[in-house]
């Protein structure tokens, strides 16, 4: 069975080694394999109309160099963009962050075939992978099943503003600077803060208050 596989990662040598793992288990499978270097080689290649329907798996890596014309800022992007332009093909992020608020964000807005946590899986594991996605089942990690079961997210109660704002909070950002990223008022995101505080169990704090009870949640 022939597997057409697109490889996003900005390091060569990583996408060498999957190769090699893959190039181990050729008796099911004969692999074609195209890979491109950062965002916006992998931009041209999902945005081709002609791949629409030619990669039957893509391996993706969360974080590569930005296509900032395209404002396309990392592998979540481009993961975006692959369920807009190619719908049928299966994707698996491979990803350094494990953090639980970058991991539910690639969930909610990509749904990944796969998630792999790269410090968290042995070489054997990216075939299991493979194997278990293309029979159409959701393939994790161990580390990506535990960060997810955290209650904040499976009883949907940190949304997805809030929880950018938590990651903007992480980056140094304050509110005027948050409420400019994100389009709204200064007044929202306020708000936006208390009700982050109670679900934290958070009285009276500061920013730093916040990060430091994500942190030792495994949010952060």
């Amino acid at each position: 069975m022939e597997v057409k596989i697109l490889m996003i990662d900005d390091h060569p040598a990583m996408i060498e080694g999957y190769k090699a793992i893959l190039a181990l288990n050729t008796e099911e499978y004969v692999f074609e394999i195209s890979t491109a270097n950062n965002c916006e080689e992998a931009y041209t290649i999902i945005s081709d109309a002609k791949n629409a329907n030619y990669f039957d798996l893509v391996f993706l890596d969360y974080s590569i160099p930005s296509y900032p014309e395209k404002k396309i800022q990392n592998g979540e992007d481009l993961g975006v963009l692959i369920r807009k332009h190619m719908p049928n093909t299966k994707i698996i992020m491979l990803t350094a962050h494990f953090d639980a608020i970058r991991l539910y964000n690639v969930v909610k807005k990509i749904n990944p075939n796969g998630l792999l946590i790269k410090s968290d899986f042995k070489p054997t594991h990216l075939y299991e992978a493979l194997e278990t996605v293309l029979r159409g089942e959701l393939y994790m990690t161990i580390t990506a099943k535990e960060k997810l079961r955290e209650p904040l997210f499976t009883q949907g109660l940190l949304d997805s503003e809030d929880r950018k704002i938590i990651e903007l909070l992480a980056e140094g950002l304050q509110i005027k600077s948050i409420a400019d990223k994100m389009n709204v008022s200064e007044d929202k995101i306020k708000k936006r803060k208390s009700k982050i505080k109670d679900l934290l169990g958070i009285e009276k704090g500061t920013d730093e208050d916040i990060l430091r009870e994500c942190r030792a949640l495994g949010l952060l």
